[in-house]
C-alpha cells in the first residue's frame, strides 16, 4: 500500500515522519510496588494504592488501606505528582496519573510505577495504554496464569510512537479535555442514580408522599390481587430485528429492561403455540444461575406481546395494583424475593412463591404519580447514559486518530 506523503511505515505501524519509534523502558522508569505480607511488614502504618483503586484515567482514593512501611520503603514506594500507575495484573494495563489529593501515599506490587525519563506526557501514555489494551495488542506480553500479569521485563519491550514534545503536549491536553468529559457524565449519571434511588426508597414505602396525597397504605399479598401464568417457548433460534409480533425473550429480562417495557427490541414470525401479554402483565424470570438475579421485574406496557418460556407472568388486578409499580416494588425489595427463591446450583422462582409475596399499596392513583415520577428520573438518566456512550465512541475515535498522526496538532 503506497504511504500518504509525509508518513512512514515502522514496527508500529504508518506514523508520521517527523514521529520516533522508542520502547516503554526508554521512556520511563518502571518500578513495582510494595509487597504486602502481613507476618513481614514492619515499620509505620501509611496509605497505599492497591489495583483496585486504579480506574481508566482516574484513582478511587475511598477508603484506602494502609501497610507498615520502613524507612527504607518509603524512601522508595512514596508517590510524586505526575506519577503513572499502571495495572500489572487483572484488567492489564489500565492506567492514572497520580494527581494525590493527600501528600504522602504508596502503591502496592500489583501496580507499575512509570516515571518519565527524558519529558514523555503521563496522559499521552495512558492513551496508548488504553489503546493498546482495547486493540488486544497487551495481550501479546501478558503471562497466563490463574490471573494475567504484565510482567516488568516484558512491559519494558513495548515499542511506542513518540511525537514531537510539542505534539504531545496538544494531544495530551485533547485526551484530557475529552476525558473530562466523560468524566463530568459518569459523575453526573452517578448523582442522579443516587437521586433515583433515594426517591425509591422513600416514594414505595411512603415514608415521602407526592403532594395532595394521604391516608394510610394497606398491607397486601400479591396472591390476593392477581393470577398467574407462563411463557411459552421462544428460543433464540425465533427472534428476529423484524417480524409479525414484537417479543420478549427471557433472557432479555436480565440485560435490556428495567421497570417498564414500552416497545420490545426482538420480533418473531413463529404464529403457533405462543403466550401473549395483557398490558400491565409483570414479567420476572423463573430461573438463574445467582438468586439474586431473579429480583429482576418488569411490566409490559402493551397488549398482543409473544412471551417466551422460563418467564413468570404476574397479571395483576388494574383496579388495585399498577404493574409498573409492582416492578419497582419487586427489585427494591430484593430481600424479600430471595427468601422466596428455591434451589441451589440454578435457583427458581415460581408463582405459587410470588404468590406469597407481601407489600403495603396506596392508591392506585398514588401508584400512577409515583411510577411517573421514578420514570421521568429514570427516563433522564437513560438520556445521560446515551450521551456518555457518545462520548466514549468520540474519544476512541480521537484517540485511535491522534495517537497515530492520522490528525496532526500544530
Amino acid at each position: 500500500m503506497e504511504l500518504k506523503p509525509g508518513y512512514k511505515q515502522t514496527e508500529v505501524g504508518v506514523i508520521p515522519e517527523d514521529w520516533d519509534v522508542s520502547t516503554v523502558g526508554r521512556e520511563f522508569e518502571i518500578k513495582l510496588g510494595k509487597m504486602l505480607d502481613a507476618e513481614r511488614n514492619t515499620g509505620v502504618p501509611k496509605p497505599y494504592l492497591g489495583n483496585k483503586a486504579i480506574q481508566w484515567g482516574r484513582i478511587d482514593f475511598n477508603d484506602l488501606p494502609t501497610v507498615p512501611m520502613t524507612r527504607a520503603d518509603i524512601e522508595s514506594y512514596r508517590l510524586r505528582e505526575g506519577d503513572l500507575l499502571v495495572c500489572e495484573g487483572g484488567e492489564v494495563g489500565r492506567a492514572a496519573i497520580w494527581h494525590g489529593p493527600i501528600d504522602e501515599c504508596y502503591y502496592q506490587k500489583a501496580i507499575h510505577r512509570l516515571r518519565a525519563l527524558h519529558g514523555f506526557e503521563p496522559s499521552l501514555m495512558v492513551g496508548l495504554l488504553r489503546r493498546w489494551a482495547d486493540s488486544g495488542r497487551l495481550a501479546n506480553y501478558v503471562t497466563k496464569t490463574s490471573i494475567a500479569h504484565l510482567p516488568r521485563e516484558k512491559f519494558l519491550v513495548i515499542t511506542m510512537p513518540v511525537p514531537p514534545q510539542a505534539e504531545q503536549r496538544l494531544i495530551s491536553q485533547v485526551l484530557c479535555d475529552l476525558d473530562a468529559l466523560v468524566a463530568q457524565l459518569d459523575g453526573l449519571i452517578a448523582k442522579k442514580r443516587n437521586i433515583k434511588q433515594a426517591a425509591m426508597q422513600e416514594l414505595l414505602t411512603g415514608k415521602r408522599r407526592l403532594p395532595g396525597f394521604e391516608g394510610e397504605w394497606v398491607e397486601v399479598v400479591l396472591g390476593e390481587h392477581a393470577k398467574f401464568f407462563k411463557g411459552k417457548g421462544l428460543p433464540k433460534s425465533d427472534l428476529t430485528p423484524y417480524g409479525e409480533y414484537g417479543c420478549v425473550h427471557y433472557g432479555e429480562l436480565f440485560t435490556l429492561y428495567n421497570e417498564s417495557i414500552r416497545e420490545t427490541r426482538s420480533y418473531t414470525h413463529k404464529v403457533d403455540n405462543l403466550f401473549f401479554s395483557a398490558a400491565n402483565d409483570v414479567l420476572m424470570p423463573t430461573s438463574d444461575v445467582t438468586p439474586r438475579g431473579l429480583a429482576k421485574a418488569s411490566c409490559i406496557c402493551r397488549n398482543g406481546i409473544v412471551i417466551g418460556g422460563d418467564i413468570l407472568v404476574i397479571r395483576p388486578n388494574p383496579g388495585a395494583i399498577n404493574g409498573t409499580f409492582l416492578s419497582y416494588l419487586i427489585r427494591r425489595d430484593s430481600a424479600q424475593i430471595l427468601r422466596l427463591v428455591t434451589g441451589s446450583t440454578v435457583y427458581h422462582i415460581y408463582s405459587g412463591d410470588m404468590k406469597r409475596f407481601a407489600f403495603h399499596l396506596p392508591t392506585v392513583i398514588e401508584q400512577e404519580a409515583i411510577v411517573e415520577l421514578l420514570d421521568d428520573l429514570g427516563a433522564e438518566l437513560e438520556s445521560l447514559e446515551v450521551s456518555l456512550g457518545k462520548a466514549q465512541a468520540i474519544m476512541q475515535g480521537m484517540m485511535q486518530q491522534l495517537l497515530t498522526g492520522k490528525i496532526r496538532l500544530r
